[in-house]
């Protein structure tokens, strides 16, 4: 280590006051720490000891950027075009034989360093290459400086910006957002986000100002957005009259005058073009490097926020659809007046919480009552969730009501959500209530009074909010009185009964149900809708519908796929005779072939007037009969009119 030498940058021997340019490599050094054009000119000035040094460059002419006193009357263009060719510096006079020197700077700008004064001498010209190149390199560092924090700057932007694009639901609004906010961010006068339709082959513009409804519809094969989304690579234009791929349609129909442009693709999380993203006229000037690659950042959030919004948009019209469906599906069709009483009763219980009760025969449509209390009401947004409890053991019951926490039971391999928690906010229907175990009663019944439920194996109380409807068609208040149902539970449940005629009950109804059952189930069939002949009308009517409206409804099903003519004749519903019980079978227990022959005709009178409303010559008619051979026949048969009317 003995002959080790040191030597600090203040030592070394061109630094040396002595050396022939000691003092201009420490200028240049004071050169390289300066941040401010202002101060640079001026050190320069300074140093050749000149009143005038000035910053100029090339854009469509020579320009002067910054100066140190007052700037040449006329800058000498052709000259300075050589500087930066030649690469060569020039000491000459002006028009008023003042000394002149031209620097070039070797700077990406292309800028050049003019000097004036009386005691400049074309002997500094060494000196001046020198102060150039570095000038020139300074220049550059802050330029990229400047550019890296106008980068930073307008991500930070877009970053803000794209937490607030998220909270738009609206397509159309999120693009107008997103065009005015790259306008402002970009200095330009235009923006439009092209949205690709690749199945219809149309490329649809947002916002497209001076177009009705701001959205424009072009052929996706056509101009530079055309171009842009095939290749998938962006496209800068300066001049687009000049461009032959410039399409001038647009510009002719609104008067507006494009200038220049740049277009860059979108493209999805797949990597597929989902569109492009289009800057019209900048402000001050051309498109550059850095409005490509702003824009192209810019582009990755539009696409993500685009993406996300007409996802969202589709789930929500495809819940509004869903919605309509249901609701569609949940109508209470009749006129009778059981029914006619029945939706103004659900009308006026859709809009409270209150508990209600559904009661009815098998079939009769108890959870359509359910469902159309849900969706009148306040809850209609929000989950309907059905659990049929005569299904479920005890166990299982209280696992699928209140769910499990995992491990709470051999089976339980994860955590299970119940119907409650499901149903949060919406309503929860329990079907064959009837037929809960008492168990399980005495459960529901505390989650009714506390609104909390606590999940099999868990501990944590999870408070609900959930409307709890109930049906049955078995006899509660019997079931109370024989210890087989609470009657805690019942009373919570029943604050308000419904009862369901029977399909039996209301002839008159049957005919409307069996038309739109029949209709709906030719659109699923994919078949014209089939009208329905009299005479089968009438058979529907004569028919006791043991299984009440789920019998018809089925029935309409199998007509609508596997009737081969134009319309329901009599014959097509001949099925519906098969060996099955129904009103009539009584008739046949234990007594003589007379006694069932006029039980059956009492029985079929009844439903005759009944379906006629009361008026005795349309159900002579309906009969086959003149009202006076009806009347005669009733006395035979022992019926006085007030027994048949409704």
């Amino acid at each position: 280590m003995e002959d080790t030498q040191w030597m600090s940058w203040v030592e070394a021997p061109w630094l040396q006051r002595t050396a022939t340019y000691s003092s201009l490599i420490r200028f240049c050094e004071r050169l390289v720490q300066v941040d401010l054009l202002p101060e640079l000119v001026t050190e320069i000035a300074a140093e050749f000891g000149v009143p005038r040094c000035s910053l100029v460059a090339r854009n469509r002419s020579w320009e002067t950027i910054v100066s140190r006193g007052e700037p040449l009357a006329s800058l000498p263009g052709a000259l300075l075009a050589d500087v930066v060719d030649k690469d060569a510096a020039v000491w000459t006079t002006s028009a008023d034989d003042s000394p002149v020197m031209l620097l070039p700077t070797a700077s990406s700008a292309q800028h050049v360093l003019v000097l004036s004064g009386p005691r400049l001498d074309a002997s500094q010209l060494t000196e001046g290459l020198g102060v150039g190149r570095v000038v020139g390199q300074r220049l550059n560092q802050l330029n990229r400086v400047a550019k890296a924090e106008r980068h930073v700057d307008r991500m930070r932007t877009m970053i803000g910006l794209a937490h607030s694009f998220a909270g738009e639901k609206d397509t159309q609004t999120l693009l107008e957002r997103i065009a005015e906010e790259a306008c402002r961010l970009l200095k330009t006068d235009r923006a439009s986000i092209f949205i690709w339709d690749k199945e219809q082959k149309l490329l649809i513009a947002c916002p497209a100002l001076g177009v009705e409804g701001g959205k424009l519809f072009l052929p996706d094969n056509k101009g530079i957005v055309g171009d842009t989304i095939h290749g998938a690579k962006p496209i800068v234009v300066d001049d687009a009259y000049t461009d032959r791929r410039f399409d001038q349609t647009v510009d002719k129909k609104s008067g507006y005058t494009t200038r220049n442009l740049l277009c860059v693709p979108l493209f999805d999380a797949d990597g597929e073009c989902i569109g492009a993203f289009e800057l019209i006229n900048k402000l001050d000037g051309d498109f550059n490097d850095d409005d490509l690659n702003s824009l192209q950042d810019f582009g990755v959030q539009t696409s993500i926020a685009i993406k996300n919004t007409l996802e969202l948009e589709n789930l929500v019209r495809s819940n509004q659809n869903l919605t309509e469906r249901v609701s569609t599906g949940v109508a209470i069709i009749g006129e009778s007046e059981s029914i006619n009483a029945l939706r103004g009763t659900i009308e006026r219980l859709a809009a409270t919480d209150l508990p209600v009760l559904v009661l009815g025969e098998s079939g009769t449509g108890k959870e359509v009552a359910a469902q159309a209390l849900h969706h009148q009401g306040p809850r209609a947004a929000r989950p309907f969730v059905a659990v049929n409890c005569a299904a479920l053991t005890e166990t299982l019951l209280e696992s699928e009501l209140f769910g499990h926490e995992k491990g709470a039971f051999t089976d339980a391999q994860s955590t299970h959500v119940g119907k409650f928690e499901l149903a949060e906010g919406g309503t929860l229907f329990l079907d064959e209530i009837g037929d809960m175990s008492v168990g399980g009663q005495a459960k529901l019944l505390r989650v009714l009074e506390q609104k909390v439920i606590t999940r099999v194996g868990g501990t944590q109380s999870i408070p609900v909010n959930v409307r709890v409807l109930a049906a049955t068609n078995a006899n509660l208040v019997e079931s109370v009185r024989e210890k087989q149902f609470r009657q805690d539970l019942y009373y919570r449940l029943s604050v308000v009964t419904i009862e369901l005629p029977a399909l039996r009950d209301r002839p008159e109804d049957i005919v409307p149900l069996a038309n739109f059952f029949l209709k709906r189930f030719c659109a699923d069939a994919n078949r014209k809708p089939l009208p329905i002949s009299s005479d089968a009308e009438k058979r529907l009517q004569m028919h006791g519908w043991p299984g009440n409206v789920r019998e018809l409804r089925n029935l309409m099903e199998r007509v609508a796929f596997l009737s081969a003519g134009d319309r329901v004749e009599a014959e097509d519903l001949a099925f519906i005779l098969s060996p099955q019980r129904d009103a009539f079978d009584d008739l046949s227990d234990g007594i003589g072939l007379a006694e069932a022959t006029n039980k059956f005709q009492r029985e079929y009178i009844k439903r005759a007037v009944k379906r006629m409303q009361g008026n005795m010559s349309d159900a002579a008619e309906f009969l086959d009969l003149h009202r006076s051979n009806l009347y005669r026949k009733m006395r035979q048969l022992g019926m006085e009119v007030d027994d048949v009317k409704p």
